[in-house]
């Protein structure tokens, strides 16, 4: 056990945010925390971290733990270099190897079996073992594979000071995964990460030895990270065993359940209700109407099931349909602050595409998104009838001083002051919002607002630059069904891989200053680059094996010869990769019928029979990765 909350109440003045909770944290977990925008997870966070105290109940750390924290703005302030900054966490592995060298150039001028050489023998000897047992020696590898999975590969001498906020948090970050802390807790880690760095970061946490805690609306990183998700709902917490898709089968499995059970209680009060009424005045009867009132008072007033409150509806719709050819665009160059950004793209959109515009941050896909808005660029030839709008994700088309319900209505002065009120509603903005000012509003907030302004446009091409951003889980996904149900055409920007995962019908991707489209889905882009890179690495490997080849050939011949051990060897391992192979069927098949049972509402009702489901799954885990591990080395 890591962390312990038992009976924890917390408040804001007179706002509860959380009530009665009790949550646990054991060694090597991977949660996943997720609830609607303001319902208390950072404030969890921060009672766990201990930077806030509970108002009610306790917070119990193991003794000595090393907990790491990312918040989703806590970058640093340092004058040194990145590479020096991460250095300074294996300050100890330096100071031991450097001084190993030291006490070695000494002994080898020391007169063997002088207390000098025997001092300084049993000194190196305890160096060796400190050296070996942290693997001080690889410290600069492992500092070089993080920053680079981190995206920070060419900015090693770059000064901290002088980075952007979201590089100073990225940086955090990596400094943490170097720490290795027992446990590691995340809030928003992929806000500022592009997809490859999400990919890497995805893989270096199943690695990860110590417990990972993590907020996050990425459900593509829920889904590759999580093993249990914890969720906040009506200030309380409850916890589903599972990635996030496993979470949204169990969730409403749960609430359905929940709703009959009440159903059922209440028709049996009615039916109990309806005998005293019918039967306690009279005579002959009344003794047993007195029965059921006992009955009555004894099942109480049911607590009706909390149904959380509908998710913001859109509806995209457009005025009229453009032609065919939505978009053409030849031999574009695209500069921004003096910076060539794309070079020479040439690409079409045709009416109905759903088409996904990717790359790490930084490589020109905003400036993109702007440029084809304008249409001041001659190299960008929209089709006929075409009519463009933009939703933008830092809101800068929005008037921040404007009241939020004039920003709509002053939009489109023909609506209704009705109709406006009832869209915004839809949209998750409700009467107390109406008269807030625009720059008043949180993020989640103002990104609904948008998605209202671009909903009434009636546009047939709709430019997104990062939609997903801000919103909470809810609110994504009823935006992705309502672009599903689009007319028109999306041209969308986005780091949201599910949101890519559920849209993209063609991916364009934005790399070293060239445009390249990929007519396919986004799973089969990815499957694509995945390809390519292993195709790299192998020929990276080429020139090497070549060289292997010429000194075989230098050998006598008969090269192929085997002995009798390697190939009473080469017999093992096949023996021993099928059983592998069979152990992994079995544990797989054990692990799907388990995680079907958690399906059903009386394994659910039976709260020692799920925790002995989800050890018992917790331990197939770790077995699977075991033989994962040994059957890819083996083949």
């Amino acid at each position: 056990m890591l962390t312990d909350l038992k009976g924890v109440w917390f408040a804001y003045t007179e706002n509860q945010i959380l009530r009665d909770i009790n949550f646990t944290v054991l060694e090597g977990e991977r949660i996943g925390l997720i609830g609607p925008n303001g319902v208390g997870k950072t404030t969890l966070l921060k009672l766990i971290s201990g930077e806030l105290s509970p108002d009610k109940g306790t917070v119990a750390l193991k003794s000595g733990m090393r907990l790491g924290l990312l918040q989703q703005t806590g970058g640093y302030e340092s004058g040194r270099t990145v590479i020096n900054e991460m250095r300074e966490v294996f300050r100890q592995d330096y100071n031991a190897v450097s001084k190993l060298e030291t006490l070695s150039a000494k002994l080898a001028t020391a007169t063997e079996g002088c207390k000098e050489y025997l001092d300084l023998s049993s000194e190196i000897e305890r160096l060796n073992r400190y050296i070996a047992s942290r693997d001080s020696y690889n410290v600069e590898v492992r500092i070089r594979t993080v920053l680079n999975g981190m995206s920070f590969a060419g900015m090693y001498d770059q000064v901290i000071d002088s980075m952007s906020g979201g590089e100073k948090t990225r940086l955090k970050l990596a400094r943490l995964l170097l720490e290795s802390p027992d446990l590691l807790i995340l809030d928003e880690p992929t806000n500022h990460l592009d997809i490859s760095s999400m990919f890497w970061l995805e893989d270096y946490l199943k690695t990860f030895k110590g417990a990972v805690l993590v907020v996050s609306h990425d459900r593509y990183f829920l889904d590759a990270t999580c093993s249990k998700i914890a969720e906040i709902e009506n200030c309380c917490l409850s916890v589903f065993p599972g990635n996030y898709t496993k979470y949204k089968e169990l969730k409403a499995a749960k609430t359905e359940r929940l709703i009959k059970e009440y159903e059922a209680k209440m028709e049996e009060l009615r039916k109990l209700q309806d005998y005293v009424d019918r039967n306690l005045v009279r005579a002959t009867t009344a003794k047993s109407a007195q029965s059921r009132v006992k009955q009555i008072e004894k099942i109480g007033t049911p607590e009706k099931p909390y149904i959380p409150p509908e998710p913001p509806k859109y509806s995209f719709k457009s005025d009229y349909k453009p032609y065919e050819q939505v978009l053409e665009v030849n031999n574009l160059d695209l500069w921004a602050g003096g910076k060539k950004l794309i070079s020479g793209a040439q690409f079409e959109v045709t009416r109905g595409d759903r088409f996904a515009v990717v790359g790490n941050n930084g490589t020109g896909k905003t400036t993109l998104m702007k440029a084809i808005l304008s249409g001041s660029n001659p190299a960008i030839i929209p089709g006929r009838n075409v009519q463009m709008a933009l939703y933008d994700q830092e809101g800068l088309n929005l008037n921040k001083q404007e009241q939020v319900i004039y920003e709509l209505w002053g939009r489109h002065m023909s609506l209704t002051q009705t109709e406006v009120r009832s869209i915004l509603a839809r949209g998750g903005l409700f009467a107390e919002d109406m008269m807030k000012k625009v720059g008043e509003l949180s993020g989640g907030e103002s990104a609904k607002l948008g998605l209202c302004v671009l909903e009434c446009e009636g546009a047939n091409v709709l430019l997104l630059d990062e939609p997903t951003n801000h919103l909470d889980l809810d609110a994504r996904e009823s935006l992705e069904q309502a672009l599903k149900t689009y007319d028109g055409t999306v041209i969308f920007v986005s780091h949201d891989r599910y949101f890519l995962s559920a849209l993209a019908t063609r991916v364009a991707e934005i790399q070293d200053g060239c445009l390249a489209v990929y007519n396919m889905d986004y799973a089969h882009y990815i499957e694509q680059k995945k390809l390519a890179q292993q195709e790299t690495s192998a020929a990276g490997t080429a020139a090497p094996a070549a060289s292997s080849k010429a000194a075989d050939a230098s050998k006598p011949s008969g090269g192929t010869y085997r002995s009798k051990e390697e190939r009473a060897q080469e017999a093992r391992t096949r023996t021993r990769i099928r059983d592998i192979e069979k152990r992994i069927t079995d544990l797989e098949a054990e692990e799907a019928a388990l995680n079907e049972s958690l399906t059903s509402p009386a394994v659910l009702a039976d709260y020692k029979e799920v925790q002995r489901i989800t050890a018992r799954l917790g331990a197939i885990h770790a077995s699977l990765e075991a033989l994962y591990e040994e059957y890819g080395e083996m083949v």
